[in-house]
């Protein structure tokens, strides 16, 4: 065999070895696959070689890897000079003694990286092996650039689900506390972040409080919280911009967690401020410039819906509770006291009045007989526990409904209604309470619940006020 025909059978391996190559770049779309990949290649084609990668992309995560990130303001003129170009370039070290060559990664749409090969101990890398790695630079650009596009549109798609899922909730007339809870959940786990937070501003004032909604994570309803929301809330409102900060460091005592990493994007209907949204993480550039576009959509494609969920729900609010006290409506009430002695085994009914109401109005004023009824509404507000419901009965009587509690224990409730009022209201009022009970053991009706009730207030009032008095005339504390 002469030296022509030992070429040509060489660079017939070489080239079904590019072929290899290709087909194993190719054959994934993960880019980590292929950037491990290419080392691997290139220890087995030039051992003796030493590689590096400069790369433009921030995806990679091969900490183990000769990877390089390219910086257009670093010391390798040579490789940013390859980078911009796209061409080959080359040099030689006579101190070092070796050749360097920097061959563009390019795909079709640009140029990815640059592949830095030294080899040592010469002064020039030959011509054939410079095509070679100029093929199969080529190879791994383009497996680079197709992996690349493929997770893109894998993401696009990931992030689309997110917008049309978030979108679909808020639309679904869910209630707002469920759906702002699914909201935080679907952001922390798509965003990676420790606390999620959304905020409504109080008052179209400037300074406005603003107040943290059901479905941000529960740090947002700590004291510990209020330094990083104050702070958001004042950059927001000073600027109605979104905030991406990276390492953010403000005076906080040692106990506190420290968030490094934060987004917040305000809440704008309308063209006006209404509230923001904050997410945050304690490790500082947690989050990338591409998740701070999408929580920027995010918001955007959700504003309009969430701001008619927060209409829903101040409709549902108003319908169900009583302008004046804040109590819940007569009609709320029934609904859910018919639903309790469907449900439950037992309930304790209160209906309580102000005594001598009228005088008070007549010395007073209207105005200071609202006081009064807010004053007394506010003060059973604090006696009743989680589970009872307080209403607005009509005039100046107020009602009570204990779910599942004895008779005993509600006339102790009412006992101590009478007692606090007594004691703490200003103008000095009293009250006066008729206690009715029903159970599960025996036939009874709301209707009728109600009835015992009053006929025992009656008593009440008739006997000498500032008592309770139980259904069938029996008195309690006075």
């Amino acid at each position: 065999m002469n030296a022509i025909e030992g070429d040509l059978l060489l660079d017939v391996v070489k080239y079904k070895k590019l072929f290899q190559i290709a087909e194993k770049l190719h054959s994934s779309m993960d880019v980590d696959f292929v950037l491990g990949e290419i080392f691997v290649i290139l220890k087995e084609v030039y051992p003796n070689y030493s590689y590096y990668l400069l790369l433009s992309l921030d995806t990679h995560s091969h900490s183990d890897l000769p990877i390089i990130d390219l910086e257009y303001d670093g010391e390798n003129i040579m490789a940013i000079n390859t980078y911009v170009s796209g061409q080959v370039h080359f040099e030689t070290s006579f101190i070092d003694k070796h050749a360097v060559l920097y061959v563009p990664l390019k795909g079709k749409q640009g140029v990815y990286g640059v592949l830095q090969i030294i080899a040592p101990d010469c002064s020039e890398i030959p011509t054939n092996e410079i095509e070679f790695i100029t093929l199969m630079s080529a190879c791994a650009g383009g497996a680079l650039e197709n992996a690349q596009l493929f997770q893109q549109t894998k993401r696009t798609i990931s992030e689309l689900q997110l917008i049309n899922d978030t979108s679909y909730q808020l639309n679904s007339n869910q209630p707002l506390a469920e759906t702002l809870t699914f909201m935080s959940e679907q952001i922390k786990d798509y965003f990676e972040a420790q606390e999620v937070g959304f905020f409504l501003f109080s008052t179209d004032h400037a300074k406005s409080d603003a107040k943290a909604l059901p479905g941000s994570t529960p740090y947002f309803f700590t004291q510990k919280s209020q330094t990083y929301i104050n702070y958001i809330k004042e950059k927001i409102q000073e600027g109605n911009e979104p905030l991406f900060i990276g390492d953010l460091t403000l005076p906080t005592n040692q106990q506190i967690a420290a968030f490094h990493s934060i987004m917040a994007v305000p809440l704008v209907v309308e063209k006006k401020l209404t509230g923001f949204f904050i997410i945050m993480h304690e490790s500082p550039y947690f989050f990338s410039f591409d998740t701070f576009k999408l929580l920027q959509a995010l918001v955007h494609h959700s504003s309009l819906a969430l701001t008619n969920s927060l209409l829903r729900e101040e409709l549902k609010k108003m319908v169900i509770i009583d302008h004046l006290t804040n109590l819940y409506s007569r009609k709320f009430l029934d609904e859910k006291i018919q639903q309790s002695m469907k449900e439950d085994e037992e309930g304790t009914f209160i209906l309580v009045d102000i005594d001598n109401f009228k005088k008070i109005n007549d010395t007073f004023g209207h105005q200071i007989g609202d006081e009064v009824l807010i004053q007394v509404a506010d003060l059973i507000r604090e006696i009743m526990r989680e589970s009872d419901i307080g209403s607005r009965w009509g005039g100046e009587e107020l009602a009570i409904y204990l779910p599942r509690t004895s008779l005993q224990s509600g006339v102790t409730i009412a006992e101590t209604i009478v007692k606090r009022v007594s004691e703490s209201s200003d103008p000095h009022v009293t009250v006066s309470c008729g206690v009715s009970y029903w159970s599960i053991n025996r036939l009874d009706s709301y209707q009728y619940l109600f009835k015992r009730a009053d006929d025992a207030l009656y008593i009440a009032k008739e006997t000498g006020k500032n008592m309770v008095v139980v259904q069938g005339g029996k008195f309690g504390n006075r």
